[in-house]
């Protein structure tokens, strides 16, 4: 069953997600645990998108569904690049420079080859931490890799 589109967030509501997202901990089964459920929740839309999931350098787990293609692995790498730099979604990101009337790609000064601030990479962070990692979904709309991301975040943190 296809949910309805996702509406665009406010930057308030998407700051609120990072303020209500962050984790207890962080751990190899967490990271599977989380994976699986997004793989889950896209099979059940038939979304043909590509997840990713990070923590520091390492990935901890990736998986690409029918329908992605190579070119979401490269837009995996652009989005998680902003969320690195910036630590915070890159939807968030973009959707600060738009309300300053311009865009990221216009404004930041960064590669739009290897940095892209559209929706779909989030921040892991752990309590006490800060942000330890990134899970990222690229393959639909950037609103809704973005709110696919932070369903998932929302039942994982619930469980």
């Amino acid at each position: 069953m296809t949910p309805p589109p996702a509406a665009a967030p406010s930057i308030d509501e998407l700051e609120a997600q990072e303020r209500r997202l962050v984790l207890p901990h962080f751990t190899y089964d967490d990271a599977w645990a989380l994976g699986t459920l997004l793989v889950e929740l896209a099979r059940e839309r038939r979304a043909p998108v590509a997840i990713d999931i990070r923590r520091g350098g390492q990935q901890l787990f990736h998986a690409a569904l029918p329908g992605s293609t190579p070119d979401n692995d490269a837009w995996i790498d652009r989005k998680r690049r902003v969320v690195e730099r910036y630590g915070c979604s890159s939807y968030l990101v973009g959707s600060r420079f738009r309300a300053k009337g311009t865009t990221f790609e216009d404004s930041s000064r960064l590669d739009p080859d290897v940095y892209a601030a559209h929706g779909g990479a989030f921040p892991l962070a752990v309590a006490g931490a800060g942000v330890i990692g990134t899970v990222v979904v690229s393959g639909l709309p950037q609103v809704e890799d973005h709110a696919l991301v932070v369903e998932a975040l929302e039942r994982f943190v619930a469980a």
